[in-house]
């Protein structure tokens, strides 16, 4: 998915925001203190949550014996520049057509990504909540495709399978609740919704979205800090699509909470792609921390605490220069680099690089071979 990624000090939410009638109020040492804080709680409680959350689906892919779509290494080094086109595309698209009208396309197709999200995610929290008057009942969508004069394969259900989908009534009063949020989002574009969303994206993204190996994810953080430099650094496409770019892809907070409550409008923001690529590179390291059975989660703990750094720094260098910073820049050396001395000092870095979520099996040795085998013995 392509992210934009800035982390702009007090960019609006948007161009309509910065045209309104009221001013936005400067702000001051306090507000900005609670905006930056309230994003960086933000930006870790998806990926601590979103990590374990990996764990848990991991193992139920092992289980189930399920094979998923791995990134492979050719995959990483392309997804850079195929991001770089989607961003510059995007940047092209608002230059030359109205604003208003893409973001109404973009808010729709994010209204229907982000009630699914959050449905996935608050799914057994509301079912524990639903009265016990409401039975559980379960449901399947099943749609499959038959040849033609199959009458005894549609009586029975039989054929090529499409679409098979199960769930609970439960799961549809979920799906209702999360719908009200995204309305509210829909209508209002408040900044609590587009968090709500946001987080929901996010965790989802660090739990679904699995790195295979070490190597994968290095090649892909390394490819993102040159992507991140570039686009912020080199030019003003980045933040230009950020500000105009109406869709729950960035935690925002606003600066001036304290001084105008809940309709505040002098935005902070961080985009969702610098806590969703680090997180699901944290969250392989979890992984790797679980494959060891040390009852030890060091890697995972150590990685954890550099993103925390590395965020810090990155709003530190941001009020130096006053200027919108590539929060990769600081991220990713420091998410690689930690993991990598702390496996030096302990001498793990062969099993680390040795480590896959998904083995590829090893080519069977020929029968043929095996019974020369036995002969010579």
């Amino acid at each position: 998915m392509a992210e934009t990624n800035p982390s702009s000090a007090s960019e609006s939410f948007s161009d309509e925001n910065a045209a309104n009638a009221t001013a936005r109020i400067p702000a001051t040492v306090e507000g900005m203190a609670v905006a930056y804080g309230s994003l960086v709680i933000m930006a870790l409680l998806p990926i601590f949550f979103g990590s374990y959350r990996s764990v848990k689906h991991h193992k139920e892919q092992k289980e189930s014996g399920e094979i998923p779509d791995t990134m492979s290494h050719k995959d990483a080094a392309m997804f850079p520049l195929i991001a770089s086109a989607a961003l510059f595309g995007l940047y092209c698209f608002f230059q030359v057509f109205s604003k208003a009208h893409i973001n109404l396309l973009l808010t729709g197709y994010f209204f229907f990504l982000g009630i699914l999200a959050l449905s996935h995610l608050l799914s057994p929290v509301i079912s524990s909540l639903v009265p016990a008057a409401i039975p559980n009942v379960p449901y399947r969508i099943h749609f499959a495709q038959l040849d033609r004069g199959e009458e005894s394969g549609r009586e029975h259900g039989e054929g090529r399978e499409i679409i098979s989908y199960c769930f609970t009534s439960h799961d549809v009063v979920c799906l209702a609740c999360c719908t009200l949020v995204g309305a509210w989002y829909l209508m209002e574009k408040h900044w609590i919704a587009n968090n709500l969303l946001g987080i929901a994206f996010a965790i989802n993204g660090v739990e679904l979205l699995h790195l295979n190996n070490m190597v994968t994810g290095c090649i892909l953080l390394c490819g993102l800090f040159f992507y991140d430099i570039f686009w912020v650094f080199g030019t003003n496409v980045m933040v230009t699509v950020a500000k105009a770019f109406e869709a729950p892809i960035k935690l925002v907070f606003p600066q001036d909470l304290l001084e105008r409550g809940l309709e505040a409008n002098n935005f902070a923001m961080l985009g969702l792609g610098d806590v969703v690529i680090p997180g699901i590179f944290i969250a392989l390291l979890l992984r790797f921390d679980h494959s060891l059975k040390r009852n030890s989660n060091i890697y995972f703990y150590v990685t954890f605490a550099a993103y925390l750094l590395g965020l810090l720094l990155t709003i530190f260098m941001m009020h130096i220069s006053k200027h919108a910073q590539p929060a990769l820049l600081y991220l990713v050396p420091s998410c690689i680099g930690t993991p990598l001395i702390v496996a030096l000092i302990r001498g793990d870095v062969k099993a680390m690089f040795q480590y896959e979520d998904h083995p590829t099996e090893e080519e069977e040795v020929p029968a043929e071979s095996n019974s020369k085998s036995k002969k010579d013995e």
